[in-house]
């Protein structure tokens, strides 16, 4: 590499590092509730929760990687611009395609990780994060049942027991079932046993030779049944709903188990959409990063007028656009409304004429009018802000901390 791109290079990599570890945590906080209630309530070591953290964080950097990409160019070129030193290098001869070939090779290394987070390190992480909440799970309900103690752990349901019949065997059990909207189950089991069940995610309590007493309707009906066995689905509170919300069938897929659960659905003449979007979306994502990357440098270029706001609030918007077009398009691919291979990559299409046209313009020395009104308006917009919530000191001196760091 030429010393001005490793210069390049380097600059835009620090950005990027700060960039990714900041929004990768921000990220995180929506978990924080979640992994505090498994230290303090659920008995779990740290080294655990780091684990869980592990298994998390490709869901987090197939998103983070390419913005920060963006970040990446937009912050390094503006600083550039902002001090002269992108006219310093026009001076020397060299052209915008010349200076952007480090953010290109940048913008191509990023684009290989994130498709190797999306393409193993992401189904793997939800594998192992299932079957991980499902130990937690599975270790809750055998610890803590004891001996004479109502349990409260799972959902609409009170139980207690008179002792224990090995690791998973119970004697004597009383539950209060109250699943029921407008009644509570009392159950009476001589046995009990704890059942797992991987496959399906599930733990089953399994009661034999007991009774039902049920009261339908207060002081109007009551109704004893008897059972040999009687098997109940066990729910803690918090782990299915964060297994819910986390965790897909398809995400959990590889491409090749993807394709086939695709080509099998077919046979039996019906077209799996949310498999087909998923499919799609692997090759689709990490392709933003490039097309974030060629944005990001005329971006930074032409809104050195603004100062640092100006090209981050840009790069904060062509974000949102981003994403919310994406979500918008992949759930039309689901309902299919639009082909659902096709849907994903419509935002793709968008970038890319994006990038034509700024990095043409950028290339031929053609001025932005409209971007540099609309960049002026929204630093006006911007510093109001940090006026009204007073961080006007704070962004001046940062801004030039960081223009004259000597």
């Amino acid at each position: 590499m030429k010393i001005i791109h490793r210069y390049i290079f380097t600059e835009a990599l620090k950005v990027f590092a700060l960039s990714t570890m900041f929004l990768t945590m921000v990220m995180f906080l929506d978990r924080a509730m979640f992994m505090t209630d498994l230290i303090l309530n659920r008995g779990l070591t740290m080294l655990e929760v780091g684990r869980m953290v592990l298994y998390i964080s490709p869901i987090f950097l197939s998103i983070t990687i390419p913005i920060s990409v963006l970040v990446a160019a937009v912050v390094t070129f503006n600083q550039f611009s902002s001090d002269n030193e992108f006219v310093v290098m026009k001076s020397c001869g060299w052209s915008f395609m010349y200076l952007l070939r480090p953010i290109l090779l940048f913008s191509f290394l990023a684009y290989i990780a994130t498709n190797a987070i999306i393409f193993y390190a992401l189904p793997l992480g939800n594998q192992a994060l299932k079957q991980m909440i499902f130990d937690i799970v599975k270790t809750r309900a055998n610890i803590n049942i004891k001996p004479n103690v109502f349990n409260r752990d799972f959902d609409n349901m009170v139980l207690m027991i008179k002792e224990k019949n090995g690791p998973n065997g119970f004697k004597g059990v009383f539950i209060a079932d109250s699943s029921y909207k407008g009644s509570t189950k009392i159950i009476l089991s001589e046995q009990g046993f704890i059942l797992t069940d991987p496959a399906n995610f599930r733990i089953q309590l399994q009661l034999r030779n007991g009774s039902i007493h049920d009261l339908a309707k207060q002081g109007e009906d009551y109704q004893i049944m008897k059972f040999d066995r009687y098997d109940l689905t066990l729910d803690i509170p918090g782990t299915e709903q964060f297994g819910k919300e986390n965790i897909m069938d398809e995400r959990e897929m590889s491409v090749p188990e993807l394709r086939e659960k695709i080509e099998a659905n077919r046979k039996t003449g019906w077209r799996d959409h949310l498999a087909e979007v998923e499919l799609s979306k692997r090759f689709s994502i990490p392709l933003s990063c490039i097309l974030f990357g060629i944005i990001g440098v005329p971006l930074g270029i032409t809104s050195h007028r603004s100062g640092k706001s100006g090209g981050f609030v840009f790069a904060i918007l062509i974000i949102l656009m981003y994403y919310v077009s994406l979500v918008l398009m992949q759930n039309l691919g689901r309902s299919g409304v639009i082909n659902p291979y096709f849907s994903v990559w419509i935002p793709n299409i968008v970038l890319l004429v994006v990038a034509i046209y700024v990095g043409y313009k950028t290339q031929r020395e053609i001025p932005f009018r409209t971007f540099n009104k609309v960049s002026g308006r929204i630093t006006l917009l911007w510093e109001y802000l940090l006026k009204k919530f007073g961080y006007t000191q704070i962004y001046s001196e940062t801004s030039n901390h960081s223009r004259n760091p000597d």
